[in-house]
């Protein structure tokens, strides 16, 4: 999970404005980055909160300040003066981890990639930043596929995080997952995880503010959805990228009909395609609830296109009914989380985190949907209003050996 470290609130002036988003060491937003510190009245509420960043907000701010300090240093300035010097209110992309750099897990890389789909066409080195969360986004993937699904699954109802980056990751995993099923070409793995983390670059903020809008899209805000898949394109073009493939899997990713690609391109195309409504479907909205993943997977497979009759399936199949991550109600009456996907789409390995009469678990149980007793009754929508610990998932599954 992420990890938070407290904010030096005495080391930011008042007026100031801060370049981090502000939350509470357990996750909730205080303060939301580029607003001003604009009274000691905020200041106070801050501190009560134990205002906190993410550890990548936070390397990236002290980056930042160690470059102030040393121009200042090399300009002369007394130490005294320099010591007392307050954090700076701007961060550079550079000082921001490149992506050859990045550790820890997939909450680490989508904290990364928001930054980046937010810095857009301003963003400097892209190219190398992403490739490295392309590479860091595999290698977690070759080593827990289930946990991915679970940590991505789980953050996407929390539209604070930045929705655009955790469907980016979610829509990269799966249609990797499906292109696998499919046995198809080595290569088109990193080429789909690509495509993905930057496929609405042209709309990042835009799509996170959609997601907390309780109104239908206005007129402005639909022609930035028609339009940026075109756009993100041209912000890549102008990165450098020069992998015509991959550009095209971007500008045509909302309309793989109309795209005039050779066959071997065309399955990618459609199934980042594919992945991209399926997620959208299951993502909530302020304005809408999220479908099911179950809905999602039967809207998948009882859809009727020839172009995708075979890649519907084979995406429906890497989710499952119940997907990890997502919540079930157990015949028993007990609420539980999938951890793994099982062997087959009904019977996923879950974890009973609330007994039949409501109350939270301390201590998760694990469930084998197979046997009558705790079969999956039906799919929750994401209501639970629980913390799952992943920690405690990871004991779980170890313990059980699944």
């Amino acid at each position: 999970m992420l990890t938070y470290l407290p904010i030096p609130l005495h080391l930011v002036r008042n007026g100031q404005v801060l370049p981090v988003d502000a939350w509470t060491p357990d996750g909730r937003l205080l303060l939301r980055r580029g607003q001003r510190l604009a009274s000691e009245a905020l200041r106070e509420m801050l501190s009560a909160h134990h205002a906190s960043m993410t550890e990548t907000d936070a390397q990236a701010w002290q980056r930042s300040r160690e470059r102030h300090l040393l121009a200042l240093r090399l300009a002369g300035k007394p130490l005294a003066e320099i010591a007392h010097m307050p954090m700076p209110d701007v961060i550079l992309d550079t000082d921001y981890l490149e992506g050859h750099q990045v550790d820890g897990g997939w909450l680490d890389l989508q904290d990364i990639l928001r930054s980046l789909l937010y810095q857009g066409a301003q963003a400097t080195l892209p190219l190398p930043r992403i490739e490295g969360l392309v590479q860091k986004a595999l290698s977690l993937l070759r080593q827990d596929p289930d946990e991915g699904l679970f940590v991505l699954f789980q953050a996407l109802p929390d539209l604070n995080m930045g929705y655009c980056a955790t469907h980016a990751l979610l829509c990269g995993v799966i249609s990797t997952l499906a292109a696998e099923r499919l046995a198809q070409a080595e290569d088109s793995a990193p080429m789909l995880l690509r495509s993905a983390l930057v496929m609405n670059i042209g709309m990042a903020q835009p799509q996170d503010n959609l997601a907390r809008q309780r109104t239908p899209p206005n007129p402005m805000q639909r022609q930035i959805i028609a339009t940026h898949p075109p756009t993100s394109a041209d912000i890549l073009r102008g990165f450098g990228m020069q992998d015509e493939a991959l550009l095209a899997l971007v500008h045509w990713h909302h309309a793989p009909h109309a795209a005039a690609l050779p066959a071997t391109q065309q399955t990618g195309l459609h199934l980042l395609s594919l992945a991209d409504s399926l997620v959208a479907k299951m993502a909530p909205r302020v304005s809408r609830p999220a479908m099911t993943p179950l809905g999602a997977a039967k809207s998948l497979v009882l859809s009727s296109c020839a172009d995708t009759s075979t890649l519907r399936p084979a995406m429906a199949a890497v989710l499952g009914f119940y997907p990890p991550g997502s919540y079930v109600e157990l015949a028993n009456a007990e609420t539980a989380v999938v951890i793994k996907r099982g062997a087959r789409a009904t019977t996923p390995h879950v974890a009973s985190i609330m007994s039949a009469s409501g109350m939270p678990l301390s201590k998760y149980i694990y469930r084998d949907t197979r046997d009558a007793r705790w079969a999956v009754k039906k799919p929750l929508e994401r209501s639970v209003n629980i913390h799952v610990n992943l920690d405690k998932i990871r004991h779980l599954r170890q313990q059980h050996g699944v």
